[in-house]
């Protein structure tokens, strides 16, 4: 009999506990929760050109986009790109642009990581060249290659400060 009442007792506390009961003591710590996200929407000034540069995090849904080749926000194609830059409304500017190649360039030669939210592939500029094809900069080394209008690359833009 006294083996049935311990099992019982065991029993209980645990399918009390299973069941999401009331057995925590009121003092155990609970983790702060931070004041602000993790993903950061914000903006890097090039103030030596004059430049400011979206600095946007890169969505699931965006990075899906780049590696099926179809557009969406961040990601698509040549003219997808140019027209996500002008209709940008980001951090109460409206005049975001596509950056040529030499301004992309010119930002990934920058020493160090500039950028809060980055990709390692390559992003569109608006910079034409030869048989209906558009430069696009590898941001690990600043370089620039042509790449096909329909291709899907990433998009970051870009507006003057003065």
């Amino acid at each position: 009999m006294k083996k049935s009442i311990i099992a019982f007792v065991a029993v209980l506390a645990t399918s009390s506990l299973m069941a999401g009961g009331d057995f925590q003591p009121e003092d155990v710590p609970v983790a702060a929760v931070p004041a602000q996200s993790c993903n950061k929407n914000t903006v890097f000034r090039e103030k030596d050109v004059d430049l400011m540069w979206q600095d946007a995090t890169y969505t699931d849904a965006e990075q899906s986009a780049f590696k099926r080749e179809y557009s969406l926000g961040k990601a698509g194609t040549q003219s997808h790109a140019a027209r996500y830059c002008q209709s940008l409304n980001y951090a109460g500017y409206l005049d975001w642009r596509l950056p040529t190649s030499d301004e992309l360039a010119h930002v990934h030669n920058i020493e160090g990581q500039v950028f809060d939210n980055v990709t390692d592939n390559d992003f569109w500029s608006s910079t034409p060249t030869e048989r209906n094809k558009y430069y696009v900069v590898f941001p690990a080394d600043a370089m620039i290659y042509a790449r096909a209008v329909r291709q899907s690359n990433y998009v970051r833009c870009v507006r003057c400060t003065k």
